[in-house]
């Protein structure tokens, strides 16, 4: 697989052994755990960008438990349908879902910014490209993907564009209005919903919606698993320190989970 570009020169990587390289002699090591580090200093804002290594690790914990399968299982059910070559997801975290869409495409590229997040996802299935990057500048070719996919992440709508090909897709998962509401509702004096609807404005002029739907899932949580979830969304740090620590103390806790799904096409 060479879809993959340089991020300094925007060449065509190659692979030999344990390196890619392109023509102008830029070299990207694959490391130990399996993935490849494109994220080049020009491009880094911080020394150490994205999820920290405890939100990493809360997350896997709480996704390895299936809370979140239904939504896992209506994505891979996208991608079977549209019978893709290859896939892009971008923010792809510790993996869940991308280790899943490998198995319904011919190759599929994790990307995230945080480096503890893609050398976790590195153990999860070789089978993916799993990438260090940045959406500012996806390390992918011009028009080379079938689909990018986005889920709980940011949309760099113009990379997008370019990597992908004509009549490409793009499939954005969001939180839905009620989006654990009842969690939302114990950690912030006011709860305003959810608006997934922003991302229709925002993509309106480049991408046709061909589909949208929304997967609820009632979660039963105990008292680990709650603070998982709640470690590894914007709430830990969101919420107020003395609220965030009462709503962890709960034995259990039952709350709805709603997933936004849309499938767009490139005009």
């Amino acid at each position: 697989m060479n879809v993959l570009m340089c991020p300094i020169c925007a060449q065509r990587l190659q692979r030999e052994d344990k390196r890619w390289y392109c023509d102008n002699q830029h070299s990207y090591d694959v490391a130990k755990q399996g993935y490849v580090n494109l994220h080049v200093v020009q491009h880094k804002h911080s020394k150490t960008p994205g999820d920290t290594v405890l939100s990493v690790e809360a997350r896997r914990a709480f996704l390895q438990g299936g809370f979140y399968q239904a939504l896992q299982q209506a994505v891979v059910q996208r991608l079977r349908d549209l019978k893709l070559d290859y896939v892009l997801d971008i923010g792809c975290g510790e993996g869940y879902y991308t280790s899943a869409m490998q198995a319904e495409v011919k190759h599929c590229i994790g990307v995230d910014i945080a480096k503890n997040a893609v050398q976790v996802a590195a153990k999860l299935n070789p089978q993916v490209t799993w990438l260090v990057g940045t959406g500012a500048v996806l390390p992918v070719m011009d028009q080379s993907i079938d689909l990018c996919s986005s889920l709980f992440s940011p949309i760099p709508k113009q990379e997008i564009l370019r990597v992908l090909k004509p009549k490409g897709y793009l499939l954005v998962v969001t939180p839905a209005e009620q989006h654990l509401y009842a969690i939302r509702e114990a950690l912030f004096d006011q709860v305003n919903p959810h608006q997934p609807e922003k991302f229709l404005l925002q993509l309106q002029e480049e991408f046709d919606l061909i589909e949208q739907t929304v997967v609820d899932s009632t979660l039963h949580l105990e008292q680990a698993q709650l603070k998982n979830l709640i470690a590894m969304t914007p709430y830990a740090y969101k919420a107020k320190a003395e609220k965030r620590e009462l709503l962890q103390q709960r034995e259990s806790l039952e709350v709805m989970a709603s997933f936004q799904i849309y499938l767009f096409q490139k005009k």
